[in-house]
């Protein structure tokens, strides 16, 4: 049986595998499977276009067997000059090929600096999006990367507008640049577990980003990590091996 994002006992170790071919994206998992992934994260925004096809989709995600896959569609890299509109069928076809959970960004239709929409059409136009996706069979992980320190009220509002757009996780990236700050962001993972009605994946960038690394035993819903730094990895996101000793062991 595939394992899913949802109740799970422990938060899932999620191996984000970016290349820009599917040989590459297959490599990593072979890599990842035998140091205990549990979920794989496939960003195809970085996959080239002769590779962005259905087949290709539907192949990928059948290669991870029984680990459940997370696809994020942002608009850099292959994706740069795609309208959102483009953006959003797109993810509609990754649902119809067996992704089992898709990022829709915060700020779909309406940029915005911190990726969250405030405009009334917009949001409904992502609620839609959200419908058609569920009707395929998947999940919703909605994103606001905002990159910076977020007091605990801004976060907090950010999360509840995620839930009621129709979200099934909710993703917020902020920042710590000191230890205050830093430790700001760990009491905002106790706000979000007891004001919030969905999963959240609560992370930050800058000097101070500990919550990467433990925020999983604090309450987020799961562990972003790589199996090697390679050209195409997210720095900040530290390796499956340093991840899962650290939470192995707390």
């Amino acid at each position: 049986m595939k394992r899913s994002f949802f109740e799970n006992d422990k938060a899932l170790l999620t191996v984000m595998v970016q290349a820009d071919n599917p040989d590459r994206i297959k490599e990593l998992i072979d890599k990842s499977v035998p140091e205990g992934a549990e979920a794989f994260g496939m960003q195809f925004e970085q996959l080239k276009p002769e590779y962005r096809t259905k087949e290709v989709y539907r192949d990928l995600f059948t290669y991870t067997k029984d680990k459940p896959v997370y696809i994020t569609n942002y608009r850099h890299t292959t994706n740069e000059g795609k309208s959102d509109e483009v953006l959003a069928k797109e993810l509609i076809e990754f649902a119809e090929c067996g992704a089992d959970l898709c990022d829709v960004m915060g700020d779909y239709f309406d940029r915005q600096p911190d990726e969250v929409a405030v405009d009334k059409t917009a949001i409904e136009k992502q609620k839609v999006l959200i419908r058609k996706i569920h009707d395929k069979g998947a999940k919703v992980l909605m994103s606001s990367h905002v990159y910076k320190y977020t007091p605990a009220e801004r976060v907090l509002e950010i999360a509840l507008e995620h839930q009621s757009r129709g979200a099934d996780i909710c993703k917020i990236v902020t920042g710590a640049s000191n230890m205050e700050e830093q430790l700001e962001n760990l009491k905002i993972i106790n706000m979000l577990k007891e004001k919030l009605d969905i999963p959240f994946l609560f992370l930050c960038v800058d000097e101070c980003s500990i919550i990467r690394r433990i925020g999983g035993e604090l309450g987020c819903c799961m562990y972003l990590c790589v199996h090697e730094h390679d050209a195409l990895a997210t720095a900040t996101q530290p390796l499956l091996s340093a991840v899962k000793a650290i939470r192995d062991n707390m």
